[in-house]
């Protein structure tokens, strides 16, 4: 079970590295501090559709499998990373 908590804590840190990293610039872009790219117009489109970024799904190796719309799919995010947190902090879930 450590062994489990450990991958995907690991797994929700670097997803939500991504999503820092990716806001910071889509902000910084939007603010016309920095030039959009292909990338950022991604991000940007993708959400003002209420869909999850490619970058933020599981298909590109960070996120984790939902169909969700982003609002569904960042209150799921939310109890995960919370899940996690009372399992590191009470121990073992009961089954």
């Amino acid at each position: 079970m450590n062994t489990v908590l450990t991958q995907e804590a690991e797994r929700y840190n670097t997803l939500l590295a991504t999503m820092e990293k990716e806001l910071i610039l889509y902000m910084k872009a939007n603010r016309g501090r920095i030039s959009f790219n292909a990338d950022l117009e991604a991000l940007g489109t993708r959400m003002m559709a209420n869909e999850v970024p490619f970058t933020w799904t599981e298909e590109a190796g960070c996120g984790f499998l939902s169909i969700k719309p982003l609002t569904n799919w960042l209150t799921d995010l939310s109890n995960r990373i919370q899940f996690f947190k009372d399992w590191e902090a009470n121990g073992t879930p009961k089954c």
